[in-house]
């Protein structure tokens, strides 16, 4: 069957991918710039990948017309502070292009809504959950609530918070309940759910067997590391106070903070588990999916992670669009040192970031990540999703990878960080030079006066930065 896959980029995206490969299935995949979508060699004999934008008409025309099925997988609650009305208006596009299509089934993953007052976050998901179940197919809903796996969103905020806080004085929300899920089991149901005639025209909400609270997550995440940790609870956090609590603690965004915050208040457990039996399917439990994605990190083996998003920077950009780094009116720290030995340089250059650090002077790193904190950007937080290898559209700290070429010996980043300008630092190698240049375009005074202000650091920083990737 033709199966489209809206959302391919994003973290359920990726992983429900090969899981339809090997069912089968060819995979049309729906990404808005092909440069930052990179699946494994094993999967394109049997995927077709399409650049289509769903908030631009035109660009549907792309979809052809005898696809079988179609997952909607697209959120954008954190790239705007207007997303409820870009997410209706996507769902609309996409009902209305997937209805002139002989797909006989779209499948949605909402999140769990079971309460009669919803958070803006999943008050625009009921919204485009009824707008794409008008359309001319079978329409089925999965909703999920926290979903824990490496990589993802909730996890993330978990270790963050546990890793770092041997005592934590936190909102009441954290009394809120929840039902979990383990990564695994949403792509198992997303999978098993495709073509079910029994599931045709209805919701289902999924979750594993723990029905428990945020401040039980946090110490089952605690026991299972083997870390005593104390919670105690305040009602005096304002939902303000409590995004910024978070925003600072963990990696995650101002924005995608306060959208959170905003969930966590309302309980999301499962009203009933009827797809569970329908499907054959028994989801795993809270601790077990902890110990699961506890061996994935350590193995190195994240599929995907939420931080690779382009939402969880600062911008929403099209990565092609900046891959041409100008030179007109920009200021140009270019540095070169020859190369003592080519492929240890290169292991240097793709472990950068993250525990890694920048191997030179990382007080004045952190210092800086600190600050673009303060003005509401991402940090140093994000790290990165994999010690050794680098994608395009992956994450470092406060970049974002556009060109990464290891046989080439290129790697280019853009800064996501909160700037009065845009920003590139790229790595290259030729004739055994490695070649270091840090580009600024300025805009308007404030970002010439920024660019002298920091040139000093940069002098210090990027020589020893150079020096220590070719020793």
């Amino acid at each position: 069957m033709k199966i489209l896959l809206t959302g391919a980029t994003g973290y359920i995206g990726k992983r429900l991918l090969p899981e339809l490969v090997k069912n089968g299935h060819q995979v049309i995949c729906c990404v808005r710039d092909k440069n930052r979508f990179n699946p494994p060699a094993s999967l394109l004999k049997s995927i077709e990948i399409i650049e289509v934008d769903f908030l631009d008409k035109n660009s549907l025309k792309k979809i052809t017309l005898d696809i079988d099925a179609a997952y909607y997988l697209m959120h954008s609650m954190s790239t705007s502070s207007e997303y409820e009305k870009l997410e209706l208006l996507s769902a609309e596009n996409f009902r209305h292009i997937i209805s002139h299509t002989k797909a006989r089934h779209v499948i949605y993953l909402s999140g769990i809504i079971n309460e009669e007052t919803l958070s803006k976050h999943l008050s625009s998901r009921k919204a485009v959950e009824d707008e794409l179940s008008k359309g001319d197919y079978h329409f089925t809903t999965l909703r999920a609530g926290i979903i824990i796996g490496s990589g993802s969103a909730s996890f993330e905020i978990i270790r963050d918070l546990v890793e770092k806080l041997p005592v934590m004085v936190t909102p009441k929300w954290l009394k809120t309940k929840c039902q979990p899920i383990a990564v695994r089991d949403v792509i198992r149901f997303l999978s098993a759910t495709l073509f079910n005639k029994v599931t045709y025209g209805k919701s289902f909400d999924i979750g594993g067997p723990d029905i428990i609270s945020y401040k039980e997550m946090l110490l089952g995440f605690a026991k299972v590391r083997g870390l005593k940790r104390r919670i105690f609870i305040v009602p005096v956090m304002t939902p303000k106070l409590s995004s910024y609590w978070l925003y600072f603690v963990t990696s995650t965004s101002y924005k995608l903070a306060t959208a959170l915050v905003s969930s966590m208040k309302v309980e999301v457990i499962c009203r009933n588990n009827d797809l569970d039996e329908i499907l054959n399917i028994h989801p795993i439990g809270y601790e077990e999916a902890l110990i699961k994605t506890l061996l994935k990190i350590e193995g190195h083996q994240v599929i995907s992670s939420w931080k690779d998003s382009l939402i969880s920077g600062t911008l929403n950009l099209n990565l092609s669009d900046f891959l041409n780094v100008p030179t007109y009116g920009c200021f140009i720290d270019k540095r070169s040192k020859p190369i003592s030995n080519r492929d240890t340089t290169l292991d240097r250059i793709w472990r950068i970031g993250g525990l890694s650090g920048w191997y030179y002077a990382n007080w004045l790193w952190n210092i800086r990540g600190f600050i673009d904190q303060l003005f509401g950007g991402v940090g140093l937080r994000r790290g990165r999703s994999h010690e050794t290898e680098l994608f395009v559209g992956d994450a470092v700290d406060f970049w974002r990878v556009l060109y990464a070429d290891k046989k080439e010996g290129r790697l280019l980043l853009f800064a996501e960080m909160k700037l009065p300008g845009e920003a590139w630092l790229e790595f290259k190698m030729t004739d055994n030079t490695l070649w270091q240049t840090a580009t600024f375009r300025p805009k308007g005074l404030s970002g010439r006066l920024y660019w002298y202000a920091v040139h000093p650091f940069h002098g210090v920083i990027f020589n020893g930065l150079i020096k220590k990737l070719t020793i």
